[in-house]
């Protein structure tokens, strides 16, 4: 493969969106990204992205994901086949000259996949073709253009407009996709004939074949499998759509590969997701960016993992976790908050309304009830007492807290770091411990008892806590 050229110099007004159009997102890619990784399927020699509006941050966004990604610039948005020209044109002012096939692609196409990339490819070249268009039957063509083929030869003889077909020729249902393969030479040879005598005054790709046709070439057609990966996306509405069909392949690709989706209508997931045999996912999830699930990992309900690992049969329900990993049969949630950094042991836990940030957490450790573990190292079979927090923050640095391993902390501790409490330790209910706990000790940090008797009655006489307490403390009658 010489190359392929992506077309995304357009604006996108539709969008109406301060965002360029192809740097919109769609399971966790933009709309360029995927057509990048789709086209690198191909092993393209080259590949030169055309840009035009907002082309910085076009082009700083392709650095970012595919730095070995070309771009051309097309200044005036003068049509496609004016785009190709500036993308060969880039290629050419390096010293490069192509030979062998240049497939065209759209940047607003995301469900485009690089398998039928590739069968357009080899349609090509077993064809024999000068240019291959990719095509696709639809249930309902109108507005797009049409395939006219020769009857006996199945060659491409048009690409009729809708608003300029005749009524036959409006009952075809196969489709022009706007991509194409065509040969090196012969493009770039077209391309200088492509003329702008026509109602938008630009130049058209689809005019190359026309050219190419009558200096006696073949324009030969490829058919894509499943219609919907020609998809262009011009609105929000057609964006939300395409993400619901690239979320649909992703979870029948994972359901195929031995996940466990109980609804997929609601449970979304990233591209860059990866799941292992038996993992099962519960209504309501969102699985995002490189996140990972092991064999036997439970996830959901409505839960959304960013970033996360969860480690083969762990639990997690009801949770937030970015940038967490959740070893071997831990147990998460309900309603945890796992924040970058958090690393929890296998068999450990995070229980309800537990929120971990920076903490590593070591084998069957517990943090089972509404507490905060923020900047500090657990050891191995400890269990932290409901309503703990680790005081990390003393208004101008982070602190850091250890405990070691089977201690048993009490409820309603705080742990002002940097405080280390040693193996083998407890802590009493209540307790502020600012100080180091050796190994094995207890450490009590709170003010005795002092009760002072018959405040109520003095204080709050005639209230019903007076009433409730006189009743209490009279002598019950004898019984005579």
């Amino acid at each position: 493969m010489a190359a392929v050229v992506v077309l995304a110099a357009g604006e996108g007004t539709r969008m109406k969106s301060t965002t360029p159009k192809v740097l919109h997102a769609i399971c966790g890619r933009s709309l360029i990204g995927h057509v990048v990784a789709a086209s690198r399927e191909l092993d393209p020699e080259h590949l030169v992205v055309v840009v035009g509006h907002a082309r910085d941050q076009v082009q700083g966004h392709l650095a970012e994901i595919d730095p070995q990604v070309r771009t051309a610039v097309q200044h005036q948005q003068n049509g496609t086949g004016h785009a190709v020209r500036m993308g060969l044109d880039e290629l050419r002012a390096s010293g490069i000259a192509l030979a062998g096939t240049v497939v065209v692609v759209c940047g607003d196409t995301p469900l485009l996949t690089g398998q039928t990339l590739r069968t357009l490819a080899s349609t090509h070249a077993a064809d024999g073709n000068a240019v291959t268009v990719l095509t696709a039957e639809v249930p309902d063509a109108t507005g797009y253009g049409r395939i006219v083929r020769d009857q006996a030869s199945g060659a491409v003889t048009a690409i009729v407009e809708h608003k300029d077909a005749s009524d036959s020729e409006r009952a075809i249902r196969e489709i022009n996709s706007g991509v194409f393969a065509f040969d090196a030479q012969l493009l770039t040879d077209a391309l200088g004939k492509v003329r702008t005598d026509n109602s938008q005054g630009e130049e058209y790709l689809t005019d190359v074949l026309g050219i190419l046709r009558e200096a006696g070439h073949r324009v030969g057609a490829a058919v894509a499998a499943d219609h919907h990966e020609i998809v262009g996306i011009n609105n929000r509405v057609q964006l939300a759509e395409a993400r619901k069909l690239l979320n649909e392949r992703l979870l029948r690709d994972a359901m195929l590969s031995g996940v466990t989706v109980v609804d997929p209508a609601t449970t979304w997931v990233d591209v860059t997701v990866t799941f292992e045999p038996d993992a099962l996912v519960h209504p309501g999830t969102q699985l995002i960016g490189a996140t990972h699930l092991a064999a036997h990992a439970e996830v959901g309900p409505h839960t959304r993992l960013t970033d996360t690992t969860g480690g083969a049969g762990a639990t997690v329900a009801n949770t937030v976790a970015v940038g967490a990993r959740i070893g071997e049969g831990a147990n998460v949630g309900p309603y945890a908050y796992l924040r970058p950094g958090t690393d929890l042991g296998p068999r450990s836990k995070a229980g309800a309304y537990v929120e971990m940030k920076n903490a590593q957490v070591g084998e069957g450790s517990k943090v089972p009830h509404l507490s905060y573990v923020g900047d500090a190292t657990i050891g191995d079979h400890t269990n932290i007492g409901a309503a703990s927090v680790f005081v990390n923050y003393d208004g101008e640095k982070k602190h850091h807290t250890t405990v070691g391993s089977h201690c048993r902390t009490g409820s309603d501790n705080m742990f002002v770091a940097p405080v280390t409490i040693g193996d083998g330790s407890y802590t009493a209910a209540g307790s502020v411990i600012t100080k180091n706990v050796p190994p094995g000790s207890l450490a009590v940090a709170r003010g005795q008892q002092r009760n002072i008797e018959g405040w109520v009655a003095r204080k709050r006489p005639g209230s019903a806590a007076a009433q409730a307490a006189q009743a209490a403390t009279q002598e019950p009658e004898s019984d005579q």
